[in-house]
């Protein structure tokens, strides 16, 4: 039933635009969205605080998860309109941080301030048209358990961060990190890795 009532919005463009100005003004959700839909599509852990000031850009036909003692701090920006954003247990995302989705977080994950994740690039390749007629593209970034990420580190589309693996500062990630490394920079590399044999984090030498 409700597959196929999605088959008749997506095949009507009035239809849809329509329903679309029910639930998006100016980008956001829509009061009544927010108050009396999303809480029943959404899934936010009781043990979980998310502070007041926290913007939360986030749509009911994507989902939002949080899991248990997780804290999101204030003037963090939540964004799930071309994307699911799921965040684990235990995580910490810290002041001002910016995360658009489709991302997942793990368990036990740090982020410290500012950090910008964001999944999303906007298509532009055609030079007849505005670029902001054009679209978008997504790539789903991961973000492993136990992981630390910097203050003021930006993630582009398409990237994994492994598990227990650090940012450093400041570092603008272009490219995965393998489980257990450090990475820093812009754009990040790789400069050091946990080694099991001798139970040290030794440096990586190009």
């Amino acid at each position: 039933m409700i597959s196929a009532l999605k088959n008749i919005v997506t095949q009507n463009n009035s239809l849809k635009q329509f329903i679309h100005s029910l639930i998006v003004s100016n980008y956001r959700p829509r009061l009544w969205v927010r108050l009396f839909w999303n809480p029943f599509v959404h899934t936010i852990a009781f043990s979980s605080t998310i502070r007041w000031s926290v913007r939360r850009d986030l749509f009911p036909f994507n989902a939002f998860k949080v899991g248990h003692n997780t804290i999101i701090e204030s003037r963090v920006t939540l964004n799930n309109a071309v994307g699911d954003l799921e965040v684990g247990d235990n995580c910490v995302i810290g002041i001002g941080n910016t995360i658009i989705g489709p991302v997942e977080i793990g368990n036990d994950v740090i982020l410290a301030q500012n950090i910008v994740i964001s999944a999303l690039n906007h298509n532009y390749e055609n030079p007849e048209q505005p670029i902001v007629d054009q679209g978008v593209n997504t790539k789903k970034i991961q973000i492993k358990s136990e992981a630390w990420i910097g203050a003021n580190v930006v993630i582009v589309p398409g990237v994994t961060i492994g598990k227990h693996s650090v940012i450093g500062a400041g570092s603008v990630v272009t490219k995965s990190v393998p489980d257990y490394h450090i990475a820093v920079g812009n754009p990040a590399k790789l400069v050091k890795r946990f080694n099991f044999g001798t139970q040290k984090w030794e440096k990586i030498h190009e």
